[in-house]
């Protein structure tokens, strides 16, 4: 796991430098460059080494000097791709490096080299006898690549703020990505804080002439739902246990094939469906005194999992360490959280998951989690949700609506996690839109008439909203359940979740990887219909169903908890405050109103409390306010 950062035209080796040091957390291990003079290019490296120590270094030359990669990632099938490149002629110099085999991947497959990766990336290839840069992103966003065009100049990086720190590369910040931040919590690609400055996309490459400067950027893969629905009852219930099985052959060969490293290895486990079942399955490949486990807990108790996760370490009989967030200790880590967050995020779970990344990087290098399956087997609250709604939007006038809303609003406000007056609210918030901007209203800090009142500059909900309404409204023919399903994944997952723990574990020099996001097991997932997912109000059925002989039914049969952080009661004791954003765009007045209301237990601004807070500090740690 690395940095990389680059650029080609305007600049000198400066900027380079300052581009590649600002990655020094990613990769502390080593850092190493490349120069070229005329046309000027530059690729820089920081390398955390976790495969093949001696021969891993980059940037990484063929050996015929033709063609140069810098890689952020790992591919956990090199070594079968190896061995089909050896086949095919090709001679290594490394020992077992996955970056050398991405080189000639790219030399005998060209640009399908991406169909045959299983794994996480971002690198940029550098093509001397094609005058060209081969830009590449994983196909569902697990690591960051972005990029710009400033007249004669291509710069791209694994950070936001790593680009910005060449001198021809200026950080004016985006009115439409502000709004976008609060209506999300998230700021979605392919924008950024920056303007001219872009993510490259899930499942995205681009492709750039150094010497005509001329580009394609294009889509590789992407998420489709393709349910096979079996045609009669004993089929569906053959095919239930079939995809039972499938489900669980997949997952214990995706959790196994990123196990190797040449570094400690070690596990997060909440005591939840999903770290656990994927420690049950590293069960198989190491003994249970070998397997290190992490958890982090909470004085709140609402807020807390730590008997689970201890319960857990002890059936599988791990080696356990576990430590509990209090607000002194988050106080100590949220400085550097806000100086490496490189860019805005509403996700006050990056808090705890910073902390848990920080202490599992003191005993292992490598840890494996289980993000990806919410995603991928309907496991969050707005399924549970959507159904209903569609009904209640059916059969509730809008007058009703308002009535049933201003009742809700009397219902007393609780700072614990996920109480029953803030699901409430959130929910019923939600479905006084349409249909195409429930999730993000579900899960953004503002609601459209808020958006409003915050900011002076008015602006269109098809604007704001396109990437979710995008992928509604392509995406019609299927449930309201699988357009569900699709948001998250593309939008959600994308933007959300791996971005809060690429920077978490980064920020620590730790890698993580997700098996539930393997290639093989998502393509499984996408022909499973969602019935086959949310049954009876029950989320990931099939999933439980795969691992009921695996795991104790205490754990198959609990209900959701998620990384909450008790940021409402810390807002309403006043133990965390902003700095004022200083801005013509926004109204000053809306963020003392929603505190007033918040410590008053008028309101639960909870969610906007905390996304004001993270880009309050994030601006003036930046010089940006």
């Amino acid at each position: 796991m690395c940095g990389i950062a680059g650029f080609i035209g305007t600049g000198t080796r400066e900027d380079g430098l300052r581009m590649t040091r600002a990655l020094v957390h990613r990769g502390p291990d080593d850092e190493r460059f490349w120069i070229n003079d005329d046309p000027m290019i530059f690729l820089g490296h920081q390398r955390l080494s976790v495969l093949d120590h001696d021969g891993g270094s980059q940037p990484m030359w063929s050996s015929d000097q033709r063609l140069c990669v810098i890689f952020n990632g790992e591919i956990y099938n090199h070594l079968q791709l190896r061995n089909q490149l050896i086949q095919c002629g090709h001679s290594f110099l490394s020992d077992h490096s996955d970056t050398e085999v991405l080189l000639y991947a790219y030399r005998q497959w060209g640009m399908d080299m991406l169909n045959r990766l299983n794994g996480m990336w971002a690198f940029a290839i550098l093509d001397l006898d094609n005058t060209r840069i081969f830009l590449s992103r994983d196909r569902l966003g697990q690591k960051p690549l972005y990029y710009t065009f400033q007249k004669q100049l291509f710069a791209f990086s694994s950070e936001l703020s790593s680009l910005t720190q060449h001198s021809r590369i200026p950080s004016n910040i985006s009115t439409r990505a502000l709004i976008k931040y609060y209506a999300y919590g998230y700021i979605p690609a392919p924008c950024t804080l920056y303007e001219n400055i872009y993510k490259l996309p899930a499942g995205y490459h681009l492709s750039l002439n150094y010497q005509s400067f001329e580009y394609k950027k294009s889509q590789y893969w992407e998420y489709h739902i393709e349910p096979k629905y079996p045609a009669h009852i004993q089929m569906q219930k053959d095919q239930e246990n079939n995809w039972s099985e499938q489900l669980l052959a997949e997952l214990k060969q995706a959790v196994h094939c990123r196990m190797p490293a040449d570094v400690p290895l070690g596990f997060f486990l909440s005591g939840g469906l999903d770290s656990s079942s994927v420690v049950a399955m590293a069960l198989n490949a190491a003994k249970n005194n070998d397997i290190q486990t992490f958890s982090i807990g909470f004085h709140e108790q609402s807020f807390d999992e730590s008997f689970y996760s201890q319960w857990m370490a002890n059936y599988f009989g791990t080696c356990h360490h576990h430590d509990v967030l209090s607000l002194d200790k988050a106080r100590s880590v949220l400085p550097q959280l806000i100086r490496n967050l490189d860019e805005p995020l509403g996700d006050a779970s990056l808090l705890p998951t910073a902390l848990l990344c920080q202490q599992t990087r003191k005993k292992v290098t490598v840890a494996l989690g289980g993000d990806g399956a919410d995603e991928l087997f309907c496991g969050y609250d707005p399924f549970h949700a959507i159904k209903l709604f569609n009904l209640y939007k059916k059969c509730i006038p809008r007058a009703v609506h308002e009535g049933i809303v201003l009742l809700a609003s009397l219902f007393p406000v609780s700072f614990k996690h996920m109480s029953m007056g803030f699901i409430l609210r959130k929910a019923l918030t939600g479905a006084g839109y349409s249909q195409n901007i429930w999730n993000p209203v579900w899960l953004g800090p503002l609601a459209p008439k808020e958006l409003n009142e915050l900011f002076h500059e008015p602006f269109e909900l098809e604007d704001i909203y396109e990437e979710a309404i995008d992928l509604w409204e392509t995406n019609s023919r299927l449930d309201p359940m699988d357009k569900t399903q699709i948001f998250y994944i593309k939008l959600y997952l994308q933007n959300s979740i791996l971005t809060k723990i690429d920077r978490a574990s980064m920020m620590h020099s730790l890698e993580v990887r997700s098996p539930f996001l393997d290639i093989h097991l998502v393509n499984l997932a996408r022909t499973i219909p969602w019935t086959f997912k949310y049954r009876c109000f029950q989320s990931k059925y099939i999933l439980k169903k795969a691992l009921s002989t695996c795991l104790p039914q205490k754990i198959i049969n609990r209900r959701k908890h998620g990384f909450g952080v008790p940021v409402g009661q810390w807002f309403g004791e006043k133990k965390l405050q902003w700095s004022d954003i200083k801005t013509p765009m926004m109204n000053s007045e809306i963020p003392r109103l929603y505190e007033r209301q918040h410590r008053h237990l008028k309101n639960d601004h909870r969610l906007f409390l905390w996304n004001h807070w993270v880009l309050s500090q994030y601006l003036n740690e930046h010089a940006l306010n």
